[in-house]
């Protein structure tokens, strides 16, 4: 994502959190500093790419990232997240006269050098708009969802499908077995027929089920407790997509 940027014509800080680090961002051709306030210094967009909730708040909210933003910047956070956490720095943020928008990924890294990554992105018009050529750098498509926090629910919901995909085709696989197909054989042929997906071509390219989620599952897992934990705090469950999920997360 940085290279992109970078390519496209911005000046790019980028956190390096160690020597190693800093120096591979520094070899992209953007400039590396140690600390958070440092990235956020006369900057026009601030981009916050981690990996857990738990971190986007650490770095949003308790590092004096927003204190060091300069009014009329934007924050976009882009690790999916609760949609919670985006609400509260959106709010922290406005008396500091920075704007914010969430636009989890959703792609690998691969997209990204390609600028392929989805993006489904919450804010205001006016926000989104004015980030649409810092986001397109990597992104394509970048789907405006909805205000602030919406781009979070999206994501959620396609990760809990994702992994419930990733359950059926766990079962699928068993009952090929059982039927003395071999897995990558069925996954290949299934790409040719009416059970055919996006999440099945990923898998057949890793030529089982079991060795694609082992691949995925900490990512997919983190996202789907947030998931959960929503909506038990709406009063329900994840529903019918519950068991096929738990049997993708056993894997």
């Amino acid at each position: 994502m940085v290279a992109r940027l970078i390519e496209a014509g911005h000046d790019v800080r980028a956190l390096g959190r160690s020597a190693e680090k800093r120096a591979g961002v520094a070899g992209l051709g953007a400039t590396a500093v140690a600390d958070v306030c440092a990235v956020a210094a006369a900057a026009d967009v601030v981009a916050v790419c981690v990996f857990t909730d738990d971190q986007v708040r650490q770095v949003c909210l308790d590092s004096g990232l927003l204190t060091a933003m300069t009014s009329g910047s934007a924050l976009v956070v882009h690790t999916t997240a609760s949609p919670a956490t985006v609400e509260a720095i959106a709010a922290r943020a406005a008396a500091h006269g920075v704007a914010v928008a969430d636009a989890p990924v959703s792609g690998s890294p691969l997209d990204a050098a390609a600028g392929k990554l989805t993006l489904f992105v919450g804010g205001d018009d006016e926000t989104v708009a004015r980030l649409q050529p810092t986001l397109g750098c990597y992104g394509d498509p970048v789907v405006h969802v909805g205000p602030t926090g919406a781009g979070q629910k999206v994501k959620l919901v396609n990760n809990a499908l994702f992994a419930a995909q990733l359950g059926l085709l766990a079962a699928g696989a068993q009952l090929g077995k059982r039927l003395g197909v071999p897995e990558p054989t069925l996954l290949a042929a299934l790409s040719h027929g009416s059970a055919a997906s996006r999440v099945l071509n990923m898998v057949a390219a890793h030529g089982s089920v079991a060795s694609f989620i082992a691949t995925v599952r900490e990512f997919v897992g983190k996202d789907v407790a947030v998931a959960r934990t929503i909506a038990s705090e709406l009063g329900s469950g994840l529903g019918l997509l519950d068991a096929v999920i738990e049997a993708a997360m056993k894997g």
